[in-house]
């Protein structure tokens, strides 16, 4: 089936660069998963362009690199069960469930138009938009226009994806890598080896040689699960951009002053990608495939997996 592909060079590595802006922050996923996680700055969030192959572009003002796609950040928060619809991803079409979440003026609402919002990047393609109006608590009449990105499943605008778990896990691991505990301003290289929509040039490789972990999952699940790894050189690093959804949150103990490595939010934290992920793939520098519960099995691998890169 077809896949919109953004890569324009020779390379056939799979990766896309994807810029964060500030986001309500660390519990999107929460609420999937019926946790809890905290909740960061309000997301000013802007449409980006595609930019030429000019090997300048890598110092364009606005931070895109060859195939940016727009500026983001992913608050845990947003991931509410209600919004996360199997059904074609229309509003028309939208269960009863998903369409209040969506419309919801509360709190609660508004993190589920987020998780909205990031399904349609990753799921359709640039001429696509989801489109709907919900009346915030003022009683303004308010319009969304979500646009597609990435066209990992573009068919979704039209049908359902209920018994596609193949996709379901392509979308989860697009939304996982994607997530932000600080919020703040990080761009990122997403690669992998199944979605063409994910191809890597020379110049994003040599910009982005920091392999931070991995992302997988099924958030569409009976029972939604996300997971991530860390490469161990790139811990550091990660830490640094305020990037711990791979690393692990560091959290110190206000009584004792110990500092102790937490979860992600529901993002359940693995271990190193060294030990958990099989063959770092020879060009795009990925991870071929990961296990799908190293707690159950040293056996079971999943290969829908997203590797994050970043800048040294």
């Amino acid at each position: 089936m077809p896949f919109f592909d953004l890569e324009t060079g020779p390379s056939t590595e799979r990766g896309t660069v994807m810029v964060f802006s500030c986001a309500r922050l660390a519990a999107l996923v929460a609420f999937s998963l019926v946790t809890a996680g905290c909740i960061g700055a309000e997301i000013d969030e802007e449409s980006g362009e595609l930019i030429g192959e000019d090997q300048s572009a890598i110092e364009s003002s606005n931070g895109y690199l060859l195939n940016a796609l727009n500026m983001n950040a992913l608050n845990m928060n947003a991931l509410n069960m209600n919004a996360l619809n199997m059904n074609a991803l229309s509003p028309a079409a939208l269960s009863t469930n998903a369409l209040a979440a969506i419309k919801n003026p509360g709190s609660n609402g508004a993190l589920s138009r987020d998780l909205m919002r990031y399904l349609v990047s990753c799921a359709l393609l640039p001429n696509q938009t989801f489109s709907f109006s919900w009346t915030d608590s003022a009683g303004v009449v308010r319009q969304e226009v979500y646009r597609g990105e990435l066209g990992i499943a573009h068919w979704w605008a039209t049908g359902a994806i209920t018994n596609d778990t193949y996709v379901q896990s392509q979308i989860t691991a697009c939304v996982a890598a994607r997530t932000n505990w600080y919020g703040v301003n990080v761009t990122i290289s997403l690669r992998n080896a199944e979605s063409a929509s994910m191809g890597s040039t020379a110049a994003e490789r040599a910009a982005y040689t920091v392999r931070e972990g991995a992302f997988w999952g099924n958030l569409f699940a009976s029972q939604p699960y996300v997971r991530a790894c860390y490469t161990p050189s790139g811990v550091a690093r990660a830490r640094e951009l305020k990037r711990d959804c791979a690393a692990g949150h560091l959290s110190v103990d206000p009584v004792t002053g110990a500092t102790t490595v937490q979860q992600c939010g529901p993002i359940t934290i693995v271990g190193s990608c060294d030990v958990v992920c099989n063959r770092v793939d020879s060009n795009g520098g990925f991870y071929a495939g990961c296990l799908e519960n190293p707690a159950t099995s040293q056996w079971v691998r999943t290969d829908v997996v997203v590797t994050s890169f970043l800048t040294p």
